[in-house]
């Protein structure tokens, strides 16, 4: 499908402009195939570090299930939020809302061997984190000059660096201690469904064109999904029929409590999102447009983030936030209409009201979706060295960047190392919020870049 039978050059970089529903209905569709398996890997991976997981001792299916629904119900809905808008709410851009993984480091360890018990106070935190990040819609505009591509790469990037053990952990055979003591784990078989979603997603990119290669991490899923059930025989569906077919989102389905330290994480982890929302909408506007994105839909979209999470939270589902793989995927088409996004959006609500499809998006093993997450968390490294090539490597940039990559990947990897915060809830959630990585990377960058001088360092 050329460009030149969508529209002229000029419509395809108006967000207002629509293309023919015949062009526009797959469009849309291609943008929930780009981010479809993205979308709900977080719902698994929490499930699977909370304990009740598919393949958990004490799994709880029928919860997951929901969360996955939710996952896809809500990242329709905060689309639609950015993509119509209301009032001052919404980018009104071509945004594809999403799970996101940038909140994993918080929520893994605040749910970690809990079970089903743990998801009230996450869910509470995300509500609360995501009116925090609402709020930080006032004030982005005013903070942006804080926040150049050498603060919002690095912190794209440490997300996907930070993701990468949990995706070499699903390949091998899943995450957490239960699935890590199996004889199973790390074997053959685990790997070779492994490498076959990533040897034909990377064969699918490279080779096809259009609508399948914008789909080849999803064509790469279905193919490791095939060696597992009819190679292995590791397909389970016997749970798929105890799901309806029509469910509607129940309201604090996980109740509410209020765990401090998720509380601070999370809003600062709303932060964190925020920056990683003003580069993809600059991302979008750039690589679409060819122009500056305004402080008017960077705002929009910061407000649209923070309200489309606090809803999600409200129903039991995770922080939502914009995806960057669909910026390269607005980039890489060259249109840039809202509209179209909004069919995708519609789409996924439709999805998102049937149980059914969560429990059949619930067979895939670990290893295929493990797999899947380590092309996925890879692109999102991908994504942040991207934005990164528009930094002027001098040395006062390299230095803010060695410094917070140092501390953020360290005290990730050595979570205890600040030992002298002592054992007090407050110093155990200041030393949880540290271990994540992307809040101290996060904030040393943006300190770093106010505070240090430019002369003497320029070359």
């Amino acid at each position: 499908m050329s460009n030149s039978s969508i529209g002229t050059p000029e419509q395809l970089r108006d967000p207002n402009y629509t293309p023919p529903l015949t062009q526009a209905i797959p469009l849309g569709i291609q943008h929930v195939m780009a981010m479809f398996a993205s979308n709900i890997t977080p719902a698994i991976i929490v499930a699977g570090a909370a304990g009740f997981g598919f393949g958990s001792p004490n799994a709880d299916i029928p919860t997951l299930n929901y969360m996955i629904q939710m996952s896809i119900l809500f990242a329709g809905v905060a689309t639609l939020i950015q993509t119509i808008g209301m009032g001052p709410i919404g980018g009104r851009l071509p945004i594809v809302q999403g799970t996101s993984f940038a909140f994993l480091p918080v929520m893994i360890p605040a749910v970690a061997g809990a079970g089903v018990a743990g998801m009230p106070g996450l869910a509470t935190g995300v509500v609360i984190g995501g009116l925090f990040h609402f709020c930080l819609g006032f004030f982005i505009r005013r903070i942006r000059f804080a926040l150049p591509p050498l603060v919002t790469g690095l912190i794209v990037l440490m997300i996907g660096l930070l993701l990468i053990k949990v995706g070499i952990q699903y390949a091998a055979g899943g995450a957490g201690s239960f699935n890590m003591s199996k004889p199973t784990w790390g074997g053959g078989a685990n790997w070779t469904m492994a490498f076959t979603v990533i040897i034909v997603t990377l064969a699918v990119k490279f080779f096809f064109k259009g609508f399948l290669s914008a789909a080849a991490v999803l064509i790469g899923l279905v193919a490791g999904y095939l060696v597992a059930h009819f190679g292995f025989g590791l397909v389970d569906f016997s749970k798929v029929g105890f799901a309806a077919n029509f469910g509607v989102p129940v309201p604090f389905k996980f109740g509410w409590e209020i765990n401090w330290a998720i509380v601070i994480g999370m809003c600062l982890m709303a932060f964190v999102s925020a920056v990683e929302t003003v580069g993809d909408v600059s991302g979008i506007t750039k690589g679409g447009a060819g122009r500056e994105a305004t402080n008017e839909e960077i705002t929009g979209a910061t407000f649209a983030d923070g309200l489309g999470t606090a809803i999600a939270g409200v129903f039991g589902a995770l922080p939502n936030t914009s995806f960057s793989q669909n910026v390269g995927l607005v980039a890489m088409t060259g249109i840039m209409s809202r509209h179209v996004v909004t069919i995708g959006a519609i789409f996924l609500v439709l999805c998102g009201l049937s149980p059914k499809i969560a429990a059949y998006v619930n067979t895939i093993p670990y290893p295929v979706l493990g797999g899947g997450v380590i092309v996925m968390f890879g692109m999102v490294a991908a994504a942040g060295i991207n934005m990164l090539s528009d930094v002027h490597w001098n040395k006062r940039n390299m230095i803010i960047f060695a410094v917070s990559l140092t501390f953020g990947i360290g005290l990730q990897q050595v979570p205890d190392a600040m030992r002298f915060l002592g054992e007090s809830n407050a110093g155990k959630t200041v030393s949880m919020l540290l271990g994540t990585g992307l809040l101290p990377a996060a904030i040393i960058a943006i300190v770093l870049n106010l505070i240090l001088p430019h002369e003497g360092l320029e070359d």
